[in-house]
């Protein structure tokens, strides 16, 4: 069996340990990286090292810096390189809060904020919760029994 590294680990204990299979091991290993790869892999390099530099730097400016090192590149290729590696400049984009934004109020709040009942049948609330596994789940209740009217 073919040895995995100069330590003399053979594949098969290394594959078991990490839980892959050895096939998708002898295709990557079979399968050279492409010379297109293994460019956008230094041009990212030089645009992570102008970044780490620079954080201020925007796509346009950090692309000539990795042009001054020696890698030809198109603002183009900075642009696509740097947004999906999440490299922004830092004064460039405002950043979301959790990416949730306040939205319109769905009704108007009748209740007043004012969740309690004097009397049963007075006051009614819905809550709608949907979960990952696709299960919606509805429940009305009473505020007075505080009982579950409908549910699912």
């Amino acid at each position: 069996m073919t040895e995995l590294a100069a330590n003399g680990i053979p594949v098969a204990v290394t594959c078991r340990v990490l839980t892959i299979a050895r096939q998708p091991y002898y295709r990557w290993r079979a399968r050279p990286v492409v010379q297109a790869e293994l460019a956008e892999a230094y041009r990212a390099n030089a645009l992570f090292d102008a970044h780490r530099d620079d954080p201020e730097f925007g796509y346009r400016f950090l692309a000539d810096e990795a042009r001054d090192t020696g890698l030809p590149m198109a603002d183009r290729t900075a642009w696509r390189i740097c947004s999906a590696m999440g490299w922004w400049s830092a004064f460039g984009k405002k950043r979301g809060r959790n990416g949730k934004k306040a939205g319109t109020p769905v009704h108007d709040d009748l209740v007043r904020r004012d969740f309690t009942s004097a009397a049963p049948n007075r006051l009614w609330l819905a809550d709608i919760e949907r979960h990952e596994a696709l299960l919606n789940r509805v429940e009305v209740g009473d505020l007075h029994r505080r009982v579950v009217a409908a549910a699912r």
